[in-house]
């Protein structure tokens, strides 16, 4: 056994969440040190989230059909075509949800937290409509549930922002 791989004295192992949460505070981390010149996190700002989340659109892998494509609005065309590919909107919103968590944990002031923005609220709204549109899906806004029976109207991928 070498000597990195003893399990006595190991940290527990992190949850899914937890994982994925560093991960991704490591990625926006390294997203701001390439930056020219590079960012430091306490310089970084709305903008700085905005420019990551369009970055990573290079990465996606949801067809958003543009307006002038022949399946704009079908939720399952019958053919492929040449529009992007994108993040899912519900994959950015959880994103910025550990992002947001993240830079708390790591000393950053609630009051101050880029990912917590009116801007980057305003940023997901519009892609959740535009995917919904492209997509042929209508987005419905669920309603906050009235009894304990109705589980379905509430999301876990929701983020309340305050």
């Amino acid at each position: 056994m070498s000597e990195g791989s003893s399990s006595s004295g190991a940290t527990p192992a992190l949850s899914r969440y937890e994982s994925q949460k560093k991960r991704d505070w490591n990625t926006f981390g390294q997203y701001l040190k390439n930056q020219r010149p590079p960012v430091a996190l306490s310089q970084c700002n709305c903008g700085h989230v905005l420019e990551f989340l369009s970055y990573l659109d290079q990465f996606g892998k949801t067809k958003v059909h543009i307006e002038g494509c022949m399946f704009y609005g079908q939720p399952e065309p019958p053919a492929p075509c040449t529009c992007p590919l994108r993040q899912a909107w519900g994959s950015l919103d959880a994103l910025i949800g550990r992002l947001r968590a993240a830079y708390e944990e790591n000393g950053g002031s609630p009051e101050t937290n880029p990912f917590a923005s009116g801007a980057i609220r305003v940023y997901l709204r519009e892609v959740r409509e535009i995917q919904a549109k492209a997509r042929g899906i209508p987005y419905k806004k669920k309603k906050k549930a009235t009894n304990k029976g109705n589980e379905e109207s509430s999301s876990s991928t929701t983020i309340h922002f305050s």
